[in-house]
């Protein structure tokens, strides 16, 4: 909660950043890239130190961590400071994360887990919908700086709490024997370049260095495979991808987060660009989606319970592509109701997949590797939203190219006529991690003589 509050806030005191430390756009920028960049290159390696050292400390010295480099950022004193403490945010956030779950599924039995996911989707949705609103009245009144501050105080009290409250270790798992430092840091090189490069796209196109980055990418990926299948104690098991469903949760987070971010990204400038909306009306339109955000995660958790991941997921993603599909049939014309609807169902749908889909990963894979499977989580929820970003940009600019030397929006009747198709692929994306779904185990937990896969 506290990292997406932090996020979501810096969002809207970046400009405020550059005017007081004199930065150039691409420095701001980098204010973000490097925190993305760190936390995706080091989830899936801060689960396993979870796993081996216990979630509880790991949690503690990442919220800690967080809250010092919240500080330093408030001191900074140039933009270069607060890059480089981003980054260090960025590590100690991917510190903190992944061990959330671990400690979830240390604390309740499997088939306990649906409600503390949930809760903890709720709280995360609510801070992302609060931080931009608190992010702009702290710059408004006392400065950027503030807005740091903020993250830091709350951070200091929770890793205080988390080093005095005993935090029991998962129940059957046994210390895990090595770290695979080599494959922690090929699977650090294979996201970092990925994101990199996605988030670079909406800005310079897919010029010969994005393409570069991507074969980098790849090929570090393609080792990463054939290391860990020769190592003797692999960072990535294959007994965790082989438990039930747990791959294919992992693939319906990266469909579903890229849908609905892909979509959310061409429906802000539709709000904005086309209808003419100035930012808190924007948000104020877009407020249905958060809304959801919140109250679905619960409500998923109860209907998981009854209906299984397999129904439940399904039905999830079918709802998430018709509020894209909604979304796409805007037009000059359309009112409050119209854009409400599209935006209802997009956080309904996506609200349950995030509690559902993350439920199957921590649930069923083994419990010796319970970080781990939290870091993948992690990873899929940060890699989706940049390849949803960037295939809208791709799809949009192929349709309606820009114009102006400044990168400047697209024309009104240009976006309108590319916007129904980048969204309806949008959609079709949506549509096909329903297809994955049926992939699903049909229920919650095992049935009794069916022990859990270890």
């Amino acid at each position: 909660m506290l990292v997406a509050l932090d996020g979501t806030a810096l969002t809207v005191a970046q400009p405020s950043l550059q005017r007081d430390l004199d930065a150039s756009f691409a420095q701001v920028q980098w204010t973000s890239t490097g925190y993305l960049i760190a936390v995706a290159s080091l989830l899936v390696f801060a689960g396993r130190l979870g796993d081996r050292y216990g979630h509880g400390r790991l949690f503690a010295v990442g919220t800690l961590g967080f809250a010092a480099a919240s500080a330093g950022v408030g001191l900074a004193p140039g933009v270069g400071w607060v890059i480089a403490l981003r980054v260090a945010q960025g590590v100690f956030g991917a510190l903190s994360q992944p061990a959330t779950l671990g400690m979830l599924r240390a604390a309740f039995p499997p088939d306990r887990l649906g409600m503390p996911i949930a809760l903890r989707m709720s709280a995360i949705g609510l801070a992302a919908a609060t931080g931009p609103l608190v992010g702009g009245a702290l710059a408004a009144h006392l400065g950027w700086r503030s807005v740091f501050f903020l993250s830091a105080v709350p951070a200091v009290v929770t890793g205080v709490l988390a080093l005095v409250v005993r935090v029991p270790a998962v129940r059957g798992a046994t210390p895990a024997p090595g770290l695979d430092l080599p494959g922690a840091g090929l699977l650090a090189v294979t996201p970092a370049c990925l994101v990199h490069t996605l988030v670079t796209v909406p800005e310079r196109g897919w010029t010969t260095t994005a393409v570069a980055g991507l074969a980098v990418a790849a090929v570090a990926g393609g080792v990463f495979v054939r290391h860990e299948r020769r190592a003797a104690s692999p960072l990535v098991p294959p007994r965790l991808l082989r438990a039930p469903g747990v791959g294919a949760a992992l693939g319906i987070l990266v469909a579903a987060s890229a849908a609905m971010f892909g979509a959310l990204f061409v429906g802000t400038y539709f709000l904005q660009d086309v209808l003419g909306l100035d930012p808190l009306d924007c948000a104020l339109r877009a407020l249905p989606l958060a809304v959801m955000m919140v109250v679905s995660a619960p409500l998923a958790a109860v209907v998981l319970r009854r209906q299984g991941p397999r129904r439940t997921i399904t039905a999830a993603m079918t709802v998430l592509a018709a509020g894209i599909l909604a979304l796409s049939r805007l037009d000059a014309a359309s009112g409050p109701v119209a854009t409400g609807t599209g935006f209802f169902l997009v956080g309904a749908g996506f609200g349950t997949v995030m509690v559902a889909a993350t439920a199957v990963v921590v649930r069923h894979a083994p419990v010796a590797d319970a970080g781990v499977a939290g870091g993948l989580q992690q990873t899929a929820m940060n890699v989706g939203p940049t390849v949803g970003i960037a295939a809208a940009t791709t799809l949009m600019t192929a349709l309606a190219p820009r114009t102006g030397t400044d990168g400047s929006p697209w024309p009104d009747t240009a976006f309108l006529a590319a916007m129904p198709s980048t969204l309806t692929a949008l959609a079709a994306v949506a549509a096909f991690g329903a297809a994955v779904a049926t992939r699903l185990p049909r229920h919650t937990a095992p049935r009794p003589g069916h022990p859990a896969p270890a």
